[in-house]
């Protein structure tokens, strides 16, 4: 009889502990992003219409590349007339191009956008079967290896946000009240 109280106890104990401590998970998301198949399909795409825009580029700069060189051969049998013509074109021609590679390539370009576009929802599959799989297998928290970012919390109560935001509001409050009720301070007396 003391034998089976015992063992009731220990598991009880033991299931106790187990609620006690959190499962904490880890995913890679590099590795499962280069693992998914659907990436490769999406790279190949994004890869096409990167090719695209980067013929347009070289066919741009052959372009300017004929009429330097136009220019160069031709320039001294030309009227002043039409050297300025070819200059106002080349000049013209080298904006553009100029403008297209900021188009493309720059901070907010295509590129970019092109990229967000066929990442995004891989991204996002990624994260939301993450997260099943946290909430199925019962975990309360999923770290990416990969980024360090947080995955998901299965207790919101693990979320100190508002918590340390009133401290430190209150904190700052508290502070900053008596330097505004406080006399200011005196001026030294200089030395002489």
């Amino acid at each position: 009889m003391r034998s089976v109280f015992l063992s009731v106890l220990a598991l009880s104990i033991s299931v106790f502990a187990a609620e006690a401590v959190p499962r904490i998970g880890l995913v890679d998301t590099k590795a499962i992003f280069d693992g998914f198949k659907g990436t490769k399909e999406a790279q190949e795409r994004f890869d096409k219409q990167v090719a695209a825009w980067e013929q347009d580029v070289a066919d741009k700069q052959k372009e300017l590349a004929t009429l330097k060189d136009k220019f160069d051969k031709q320039g001294m049998m030309l009227s002043e007339e039409r050297k300025r013509a070819l200059q106002s074109d080349f000049m013209a021609k080298q904006a553009d191009l100029q403008k297209m590679a900021q188009t493309l390539y720059g901070k907010d370009g295509k590129l970019v956008k092109e990229n967000e576009k066929f990442t995004g929802p891989i991204i996002q599959k990624i994260r939301g079967i993450a997260q099943q799989v946290a909430k199925a297998e019962g975990y309360d928290l999923v770290l990416d290896r990969a980024s360090g970012a947080v995955f998901y919390v299965g207790k919101e109560d693990w979320d100190l946000t508002q918590k340390v935001l009133d401290r430190l509001n209150a904190d700052f409050l508290s502070t900053d009240a008596p330097a505004k009720d406080a006399p200011a301070p005196a001026a030294k007396p200089k030395a002489k």
